[in-house]
């Protein structure tokens, strides 16, 4: 399903000077149908109670989801967009780092939906995320 040549390094630079890059968010692993992503759980993704940020693992399923859509389109003549993100947030963590993996749902000509599950290191659910893309063909 990815382009042969995307590799991790590829992703982690081109997120570089980004919100991405700023959360400490490396991109770990890439397979025929999904991409895993580490984020650190210290005072950037942290709220005021020294528990993960909700939002910060919004933004980690953001990124995962949307580059991973993005990443099996041909990326001269389309680019995804999201148009919706949920998340439940099922566990507490304070510390360490937390791992989302995204796995398509759907892929179609207009409109992509990816899962991601984010787990802690002991591989228990701390979230879990669905977001829907939108497949925009680039103007000329």
């Amino acid at each position: 399903m990815f382009k042969e040549e995307l590799t991790v390094d590829f992703l982690n630079n081109f997120c570089k000077n980004t919100m991405v890059d700023n959360l400490g968010i490396e991109f770990t692993e890439i397979g025929d149908d999904y991409m895993i992503a580490r984020m650190p759980v210290d005072n950037r993704t942290i709220q005021p109670l020294g528990l993960l940020h909700g939002g910060a693992s919004i933004a980690l399923a953001e990124t995962l989801g949307s580059v991973a859509a993005t990443f099996i389109l041909n990326t001269e003549t389309h680019y995804c967009v999201g148009l919706e993100i949920n998340g439940n947030h099922i566990k507490a963590i304070k510390s360490g780092y937390v791992f989302g993996k995204t796995t398509p749902i759907h892929i179609g000509s207009k409109t992509q939906v990816w899962q991601i599950r984010i787990t802690n290191e002991k591989e228990q659910l701390v979230s879990i995320c669905r977001i829907t893309l939108a497949v925009i063909e680039k103007r000329k």
